[in-house]
């Protein structure tokens, strides 16, 4: 789902914006240097993260999966002046990548790279989050939500990419991550501490609003 051309997502891609100079520059190391591309959140899901930032303006925030710290660099335009986002990467080479984008940006001095295991990490980080993206192993989203739903301060955004998993979710077969990813979606659609809306946005786009 995420290659496959749409000429209405072509559209709606080239008049959301404007998107900064950048994450031109991110988007054409990620694709010369790295051999899944398609990773990236890309420019139209970018711009709605950093519109979801932006209406939070959040003094903390979270990710969980920086890649090439494109995404990471959208959550980061909506940071309060004296906000912070914490970033995890378990990739090493994946983190140093992200680490020159990051370097290279106007938040160089609020984003907080982590290289690691994330549950290990996430141990010394303090909580609360007001913006928290989910975007590292599918897996693993389940195990998250348990953790962070009470680390998210009232009226905070939970974010999680790839939740339809190339449309497999919606069909009960016997892929592992898609299993793992429906049980995600229906925690938090049965959670009365959260309300959710998946968008159809390039793989799935989860939104969830912790309740105030």
């Amino acid at each position: 789902m995420r290659d496959l051309f749409d000429p209405l997502f072509e559209y709606a891609e080239s008049v959301s914006g404007p998107v900064p100079s950048y994450l031109h520059e991110v988007e054409r190391q990620t694709y010369l240097k790295t051999l899944a591309p398609q990773m990236m959140s890309g420019r139209l899901q970018g711009r709605v993260l950093a519109l979801l930032s932006k209406l939070v303006r959040p003094r903390t925030a979270l990710e969980i999966g920086t890649f090439t710290a494109y995404g990471t660099l959208c959550l980061a335009e909506g940071l309060r002046e004296d906000g912070v986002l914490h970033t995890i990467e378990g990739d090493p080479e994946r983190a140093a990548l992200a680490e020159r984008h990051i370097a290279g940006s106007p938040f160089h001095d609020r984003v907080k790279l982590h290289v690691g295991d994330a549950g290990e990490i996430l141990t010394n980080l303090q909580p609360p989050f007001d913006l928290i993206f989910l975007d590292g192993d599918k897996r693993g989203y389940p195990d998250h939500y348990r953790t962070l739903v009470d680390r998210l301060t009232p009226g905070g955004l939970l974010i999680a990419d790839n939740v339809l998993w190339d449309g497999k979710t919606a069909n009960r077969g016997d892929d592992r991550v898609a299993n793992r990813l429906r049980t995600y979606n229906t925690m938090l659609r049965d959670d009365p501490r959260v309300e959710v809306t998946v968008l159809p946005l390039r793989d799935g786009l989860s939104i969830a609003r912790k309740r105030l």
